[in-house]
């Protein structure tokens, strides 16, 4: 098989907060893999823009480490480094004042796509959304990207949406989530719609309940000042696991374009049941013998913010009406794993005794370690002795399956922003969703308060509390377990 890769058209790409962290290990990592890939033209242009002074030979050298560091090992034909630095530029700006706009505006060429990534605070989106009109950056052909989090709670989200409205049109706005850029994701759309071995199977009538799972092993390291106020619910559960159900329960839209696709996942989230408190686990990892706790990580020895959560949901519309999907995510866990689990229901009778054991199909769509896609099927267990039935896995990785190519798979990073060259909104979240989800969000978090709720304490490098387990074996299920 041979990768196909696509050029996009001829861009000025301007990334505010270019020397900070996201930019260092991811934008600017994954733009060089996209130039070695041959997708970005020889006319392109990237132009760093930050508070920090900083020539264009100091940005050029601080890419070069990034590509280093956080390339992936990713290696080129040699001089190509050296080529990609040369369509590299930087300007000082100041994002809430007016020193650097009109110098940045003389990098930037007529007739060009032109994109501008806000990887700042949220704070700042409305400065720079302001002042790239006031002095003439943008234009109604020019596409904004901002970076989660989209708000802290629903009016939060409702007044950001408006400020950046206010200086661009919503087709401009590309609202990224990397969780989407994945390829796994994506494929989840291709192995639905464009199979029909699955898409007669995939509503309540076959399938028992599904189980979305974000495990991370990591703590909350540096990022704990932000995610004390924020935690696992506001962190994970409204925008990444959100968007993972959307896409598996969403109905086939009409075609595969922007507003097609998201018009379907906003009716998802419009048709989610409010979550009863006894469905909803909250967790805080305790200190082990060798690190410290949550509290000592985020200096708050009080702190009530989980770093764990796991719900049971409903969706009430004619597709999945009584059946349970089960999210959970949170931080030092057992292992490192993102995967979404459709469970398909037993056979209406079993011809086989008891002693064969309960046996049912698994739909197994992994994010995270090793991209791909598993589904268990029973089958004889092979040998003499009766028919004894064993579960065996139809193994479909994209590193076995698609051999090289798989290895030069995008990431997630590099697939969206090129997308935002080519104005495909497609996998980018649209104003209405985000405010539909923080409306869904909001009633759970208030009612933590209301009650004073305090997160259980779980043990670092396990699956979580121990009342998680209980929330799905009070119905008789059991989650999967978090591969290490």
């Amino acid at each position: 098989m041979v990768s196909r890769v696509i050029p996009v058209e001829p861009f000025d790409l301007v990334i505010f907060g270019a020397t900070g962290d996201l930019a260092r290990r991811k934008i600017l990592p994954g733009l060089f893999r996209r130039f070695c890939s041959g997708q970005m033209p020889e006319e392109a242009r990237i132009l760093g823009a930050a508070r920090s002074e900083m020539d264009t030979a100091g940005f050029r050298q601080l890419v070069a480490e990034a590509v280093a560091e956080f390339g992936g090992g990713r290696h080129c034909e040699d001089g190509t480094l050296e080529q990609f630095l040369e369509i590299v530029d930087y300007e000082a700006v100041d994002a809430m004042g007016d020193g650097g706009w009109e110098a940045l505006k003389g990098h930037l060429r007529d007739g060009f796509v032109r994109a501008f990534y806000f990887s700042v605070a949220p704070s700042l989106f409305g400065a720079l959304a302001e002042r790239l009109r006031t002095f003439g950056l943008a234009d109604d052909d020019s596409r904004v990207v901002v970076e989660k989090p989209f708000g802290h709670d629903l009016e939060s989200a409702k007044a950001l949406n408006a400020t950046l409205r206010q200086h661009f049109a919503e087709d401009q706005i590309y609202r990224i989530d990397h969780y989407l850029g994945k390829e796994t994701v994506q494929n989840l759309m291709a192995v639905r719609f464009g199979n029909m071995l699955f898409e007669p199977l995939w509503n309540a009538q076959y399938v028992d309940h599904i189980q979305i799972t974000v495990a991370e092993t990591v703590d909350v390291g540096g990022r704990g000042g932000y995610y004390d106020k924020s935690g696992a619910m506001r962190d994970m559960v409204q925008n990444h696991l959100m968007q993972l159900l959307c896409l598996i329960a969403m109905e086939p839209p009409a075609r595969f374009e922007p507003d097609s696709v998201r018009d379907e996942k906003l009716k998802v989230i419009r048709a989610l049941d409010p979550v009863d408190y006894h469905h909803i686990v909250r967790g805080q990892y305790d200190a082990d013998d060798n690190q410290p706790g949550y509290r000592v990580h985020v200096e708050n020895p009080r702190s009530t913010t989980e770093s764990f959560v796991a719900m049971k949901c409903h969706i009430s519309n004619w597709r999945w009406a009584g059946t349970p999907f089960y999210l959970r995510t949170g931080k030092k866990l057992r292992g490192r794993t993102s995967e979404i689990a459709v469970v398909f229901k037993d056979a209406p009778h079993s011809i086989f005794d008891s002693e064969s054991g309960r046996h049912r199909n698994v739909l197994s769509i992994r994010l995270q370690p090793n991209e791909g896609m598993t589904l268990d099927v029973t089958i004889k267990e092979p040998g003499p002795g009766g028919m004894r039935l064993v579960d065996v896995p139809l193994d479909m990785s994209f590193a076995e399956a698609l051999g090289p190519e798989a290895e030069e798979v995008p990431d997630a990073y590099e697939r969206l922003i090129m997308d935002v060259i080519r104005g495909n909104q497609t996998l980018f979240m649209r104003g209405d969703e985000v405010e539909a989800a923080w409306a869904w969000t909001d009633p759970i978090i208030a009612g933590w308060q209301s009650r004073g709720e305090v997160p259980k304490p779980y043990d670092a490098g396990t699956a979580g509390p121990e009342d998680a387990l209980m929330l799905m074996h009070r119905d008789g299920r059991r989650w999967r377990e978090i591969r290490v």
